[in-house]
């Protein structure tokens, strides 16, 4: 199971999902992929597998990803203060991977109808995501 991380800024959301699938699920291997470098060193300090830097990285990632994870701006271009590219959104955005994304109301993208929770609590409803597409995915590889 290929798990692709997309953040930006310090990385601090990707670093805490990162270390929370290194905790709870074994067998998988995580790429990171920052939009810029300070990014990618926080995931790869958290245990990530792989890790790599901007938009082309992005791009090649997410066409080989089952699951892609990381702040909902990945999917919005010009989010993450304008970190994330158009190209990097529409590739995350058309990828056939099942998409789990963190609802954080931040860069003029507010969601209505999520509650204000912590970072911490986000991640743990990811693990929770991330758990159920693995148990379907062995379901329907039997």
């Amino acid at each position: 199971m290929n798990i692709l991380v997309v953040d930006g800024q310090g990385g601090g959301i990707g670093r805490q999902l990162v270390d929370a699938l290194k905790k709870n699920f074994a067998n998988i291997e995580i790429t990171a992929v920052g939009t810029n470098v300070l990014a990618t060193q926080a995931m790869l300090k958290a245990g990530a597998n792989h890790g790599a830097t901007g938009e082309n990285a992005v791009l090649v990632g997410c066409r080989n990803a089952d699951i892609i994870m990381g702040p909902v701006g990945i999917v919005i271009a010009d989010s993450l203060w304008g970190e994330i590219s158009p190209a990097m959104a529409t590739a995350v955005g058309q990828s056939r991977a099942v998409r789990i994304l963190l609802p954080m109301n931040q860069c003029n993208n507010l969601i209505a109808g999520i509650e204000d929770v912590s970072v911490g609590k986000l991640v743990e409803s990811a693990m929770k995501e991330v758990s159920r597409v693995l148990q379907n995915n062995r379901c329907n590889s039997i």
